[in-house]
């Protein structure tokens, strides 16, 4: 799908328009759409009424209509309330409503007038643009690799879409860079839908180093060997039960100063999670294909900062394996020694994201010397238990960095919470035999003994947050910029984050 952008309408088969709600059942059409209605002799608002369309924000309405030459249909969108100012999100959500449109519509070419009317809290008519456009490709995703007979069925329908705007020139250079950002989100899609037996530890790797070295980013794939000289037992541990053997990548964007100490991004890439030895049901397995989604939304993350060239320094590190039971699986009891040297007691081989995250961690610090670090990880299942598939959990060592994470992902639609740390919890993971052990044992405050367990591997001084974005990696329905399926959840925080922060 092609999105460009012109101060004027181009010919198109479908031309979008927008009206306003009085908070009722009213609404009033916006200056282009008042045109199209009085060229029509009336047709559009008598239309609208006659099918009860009230303007809320994103709704939409197909009405046949003659309103320039080749024009086959109008498309009257839902702005909401005429005295609300609409938000990026807002506005986000009006671009996926008329994605879905066009799409469910196979229309070919199709033009969006009247931007320059919207009125907004804080954004002019070129970034007004640029949120409509990327909602509209962020929407436009699809995994389609696998399908054959149904290939065309699946396929994006919607060709073209132009965007007219008196601020075009704005608009296309914000634009340039929102697309980066949303290759970054493909690629996490990508990456997170691709299934286990295509995507394992060797193969994700190779899939790094091919998207990203290109853009300049410097790119190192630590084996076994390596990783066994650097005494990272626990990471090896997690793996050792499977035929496809571990692997640690690092990506290092240096695009800041040479002083300047990078800021750290830590990811758990589990490419299939049976549990070990401590097996999990059968039922709904299959789901822990996406067990690496945090190390998915690290590598997308750092996709985005790449391809738009953000001045700052940042280095991406993930942690991959592979979970299974065999007869060289790592068993419940077993002692492993970090490469941090703390000891840990395998309770639950279940409990394997927090073994793989700790040497991460650890090998992060040493040899990067990060001043921040943010660790992203579908880690437990008690945090979808606490805050369900609307938020992700939140922990840190610093509340003035959580607060800065809170509002880089409200500013992109991907909401945390930040959830406590308690001496109690830390204790609760105390081990009888060795440093600590990899659970509490106890059922309760699961999300926070997992932060408990990863906190213990932050060395003083180094301002931390850990995101369990268990509940956020997946989506069973569609949502505003998110098809169902993968959801690349933490990219668009991390690029906004840097971006508000670090570039800032």
């Amino acid at each position: 799908m092609k999105i460009s952008f012109d101060s004027a309408a181009p010919r198109a088969e479908v031309l979008v328009v927008f009206a306003h709600s009085d908070g009722k059942e009213a609404f009033s059409l916006t200056n282009p759409a008042k045109l199209i209605d009085t060229a029509g002799k009336g047709a559009l608002a008598a239309t609208a009424k006659a099918e009860n369309f009230t303007a809320k924000t994103g709704q939409v309405l197909s009405v046949p209509a003659a309103a320039g030459p080749g024009v086959r249909t109008v498309l009257l969108v839902g702005l909401g309330a005429a005295t609300d100012k609409l938000s990026a999100a807002d506005i986000e959500k009006i671009g996926t409503a008329v994605f879905a449109a066009l799409n469910a519509r196979k229309v070919a070419s199709a033009a969006v007038v009247g931007l320059d009317d919207i009125k907004t809290a804080d954004l002019d008519a070129a970034a007004v643009a640029d949120h409509l456009a990327l909602a509209m490709r962020l929407s436009a995703y699809r995994f389609n690799k696998y399908f054959t007979k149904s290939a065309k069925d699946k396929q994006i329908a919607v060709k073209g879409v132009t965007l007219v705007t008196k601020a075009a020139g704005a608009a296309k250079k914000l634009f340039a860079e929102s697309e980066k950002i949303a290759a970054g989100v493909y690629l996490t899609r990508d990456l997170v839908s691709e299934a286990p037996n295509v995507l394992y530890p060797a193969s994700f790797a190779a899939i790094i180093k091919k998207e990203l070295a290109p853009l300049g980013v410097t790119v190192k794939i630590l084996d076994v060997p390596a990783m066994k000289k650097l005494g990272m037992h626990s990471l090896l541990g997690v793996g050792q039960g499977s035929v496809r053997p571990p692997r640690l990548v690092t990506m290092e964007w240096r695009g800041g100063k040479k002083s300047q100490k990078p800021v750290a991004l830590v990811g758990k890439g589990v490419t299939f999670d049976t549990g070990g030895i401590s097996l999990k049901p059968g039922a709904g397995m299959e789901d822990m294909k996406w067990d690496m989604a945090g190390a998915g939304a690290v590598v997308g993350a750092m996709r985005a900062l790449a391809g738009r060239k953000a001045k700052a320094n940042v280095v991406g590190v993930v942690a991959l394996a592979e979970n299974m039971p065999s007869g060289s699986a790592s068993r419940p009891s077993d002692v492993v020694t970090s490469m941090s040297g703390q000891t840990i007691e395998n309770l639950n081989t279940d409990a394997e994201g927090r073994l793989i995250l700790c040497d991460a961690l650890t090998y992060t610090q040493r040899f990067f010397k990060p001043t921040h670090i943010v660790d992203l990880a579908t880690l437990t299942g008690a945090v979808l238990i606490a805050l369900g598939e609307d938020y992700a959990g939140l922990f840190s060592n610093d509340d003035g960095f959580a607060a800065v994470l809170r509002d880089a992902g409200a500013a992109v639609g991907e909401p945390m919470w930040q959830l406590p740390l308690n001496d109690n919890w830390d204790k609760a993971i105390d081990s009888t035999i060795a440093d600590m052990k990899n659970i509490s044992g106890s059922r309760y405050a699961g999300s926070s003994i997992g932060a408990h367990f990863l906190k213990r591997f932050i060395e003083p001084g180094v301002t931390w947050a850990h995101l369990d974005i268990a509940g956020m990696a997946w989506t069973g329905k569609d949502r505003p910029t998110v098809p169902k399926g993968a959801t690349a959840y933490g990219v668009r925080l991390l690029d906004r984050y840097i971006r508000d922060t670090v570039e800032g």
